[in-house]
């Protein structure tokens, strides 16, 4: 546990020229710009999907001028979906996180609505030391406002199952027993979020039903569960192509940039109240679908994502090159050999080979790079993103629909790695109870976002 590995460990690595994928992913390349939104998953969902990724991984030592190997690099995360960015270590070990007064000392989880005379903005922000960085199980959930709301709203659905408990007259629950329970309904419904919810969105229901139905083919560890390359490296990038420069967060209001004025740059507490995310915003609720919805799933990605302010060396700077370098850095296989690797009929891939051809015949034309075109061990992730553009998400049994979520590939390795993770996880609802179902008032993310500030919009 607590490792990286490989999900195709047999297959030999693919090498791209560095100066070739620089091009590709460079500003003003092939890659800059995005064609339109998706029609079937809202804006919220890549959010949620970066918040599972700070669930799970968190890779420190690695870096993309050397070569690394993926079975000595460290996981800093569990690999499993325990919510310890909610809980850190418990209110034992990390004791800060957690409310020290009666009835709920060491079960409630604090906000910025505990700091003594709390402003209206504080009221609706996580709990923050006097730097401004919010006091939080995993420091990430902070780097933008959206996903600083979500772990808020996390923290609040918690401290809403604790009073539903502690009420009901048919447990006499208290103290560490109260967190305890709190805690596994939190775990549970989050994690059924993730399997009936973010992954039928963004790899469709048509594999999710056939793995849980017919059992994962290509992520099957001997020895425990383990992060695989392939998914930290690839196929879980996907949602950098899916990610709005600008999000509309209140009804009738403007659309904010990511990074600005009004939602701040991250590690920031909340300015004001036009900052608090209306969830019914960015998920789909039954009585509301007219929201938001994210970038397309395709090859390209916004341009503020290809030059980014942060990074001063101007040859990494893009998040495109940075991603395809580290492909290269951990001896990924190429895309089409782990297509073939998972049965996938030689027509399809040609298709998406195709495209990966176009696309850096483009990079080398707009650029003078000396190199030919990419015929053969194409990079995995934009492998996947170029599948997804041309094949798409399998949203039905044999309906394909490109650009709206993940192609087969990528989908399989998503997929297989979250369930898998929870299958192996004996305190998980799919370790523990397969027979569990959530309440139905917070079966899915957006349920559970909207129950928590439903009374402040």
């Amino acid at each position: 546990e607590d490792r990286f590995g490989r999900m195709f460990p047999n297959l030999s690595p693919a090498y791209v020229p560095a100066n070739l994928l620089a091009a590709i992913g460079r500003k003003d390349g092939p890659m800059d710009g995005q064609a339109g939104k998706a029609t079937s998953v809202p804006v919220g969902q890549v959010i949620f999907g970066q918040f599972i990724d700070h669930d799970i991984t968190l890779d420190t030592s690695s870096g993309i001028r050397r070569v690394n190997t993926a079975e000595e690099t460290p996981n800093v995360r569990t690999p499993t979906m325990d919510l310890d960015c909610i809980y850190g270590s418990g209110p034992e070990a990390h004791a800060y996180l957690y409310s020290q007064t009666a009835p709920f000392s060491g079960v409630k989880l604090l906000t910025g609505a505990d700091m003594p005379g709390a402003t209206q903005a504080q009221q609706n922000d996580l709990m923050r030391a006097p730097n401004g960085r919010a006091i939080i199980g995993d420091h990430r959930n902070d780097e933008n406002r959206v996903v600083s709301q979500m772990q808020l709203a996390m923290i609040k659905f918690h401290n809403q199952i604790v009073d539903g408990l502690h009420a009901d007259p048919a447990t006499t629950l208290e103290g560490h027993d109260l967190f305890e329970e709190a805690r596994r309904v939190v775990t549970w419904h989050y994690q059924w979020a993730v399997v009936n919810d973010f992954l039928v969105d963004m790899c469709g229901g048509a594999v999710v039903n056939e793995i849980l139905g017919c059992g994962r083919q290509h992520y099957c560890p001997d020895g425990g569960p383990f992060i695989p390359i392939e998914f930290a490296v690839a196929a879980y990038r996907f949602g950098h192509s899916m990610v709005p420069m600008q999000i509309q967060v209140h009804s009738g209001g403007g659309h904010h940039r990511f990074f600005g004025d009004v939602l701040g740059t991250g590690f920031s507490p909340v300015a004001s109240t036009d900052a608090v995310i209306d969830w019914r915003e960015v998920f789909f609720e039954p009585d509301k679908t007219g929201v938001q919805r994210a970038e397309k799933l395709d090859t390209q990605m916004a341009g503020d994502l290809l030059k980014l302010p942060f990074i001063d060396d101007p040859k990494l700077n893009s998040l495109a090159t940075r991603n395809l370098l580290r492909g290269n850095s951990f001896l990924l296989p190429g895309g089409e050999k782990v297509a073939e690797a998972m049965g996938r009929p030689q027509a399809e891939i040609d298709t998406v080979m195709a495209r990966i051809q176009e696309i850096s015949q483009q990079a080398i034309a707009g650029s003078g790079v000396d190199a030919g075109p990419i015929t053969k061990g194409a990079p995995l992730w934009l492998y996947i993103l170029a599948e997804a553009e041309v094949i798409g998400r399998e949203t039905a049994p044999g309906a394909f629909d490109p650009g709206e979520g993940l192609g087969p590939v990528g989908a399989r390795i998503v997929a297989e790695v979250l369930i898998g993770l929870l299958e192996l996880d004996e305190h998980s609802y799919l370790g523990a109870d397969r027979n569990w179902t959530p309440d139905t008032t917070h079966d899915s993310i957006g349920k559970i976002m909207v129950s928590t500030n439903a009374g402040i919009f």
